[in-house]
């Protein structure tokens, strides 16, 4: 996963979810993106073995203003958010499972 951390801060209300306590792992998806239905696999076995991890999935065609304004160019895009929300990592493409738990790593 990317280490390049944003600026940008997301709350329930921008996600259209609760964060998790802990951290937040947010998936921007497709209807027809095949390799966002192995990532939303991935984390959520990661959420679920991690406590205080929640995950969000985003359908990003129905919100593009949030896709647009985050930079999202392609699915599935993860974003790992702290416990304040706050952007620390992002990863365009299908993540490792080893490479999420690390990013996690590094937030908890």
């Amino acid at each position: 996963m990317d280490s390049k951390p944003d600026a940008g801060v997301l709350d329930a209300a921008r996600l259209g979810a609760e964060l998790g306590d802990r951290a937040t792992l947010v998936q921007f998806s497709t209807a027809f993106c095949q390799p966002c239905r192995a990532t939303r696999r991935t984390l959520s076995e990661v959420a679920g073995m991690v406590e205080g991890v929640a995950h969000v999935e985003i359908d990003a065609e129905a919100h593009l203003a949030l896709v647009r304004s985050l930079g999202v160019t392609r699915t599935p895009t993860v974003l790992v958010l702290d416990a304040t929300g706050r952007i620390v990592r992002r990863a365009a493409g299908m993540p490792r499972t080893a490479d999420v738990v690390a990013a996690l790593g590094q937030v908890l």
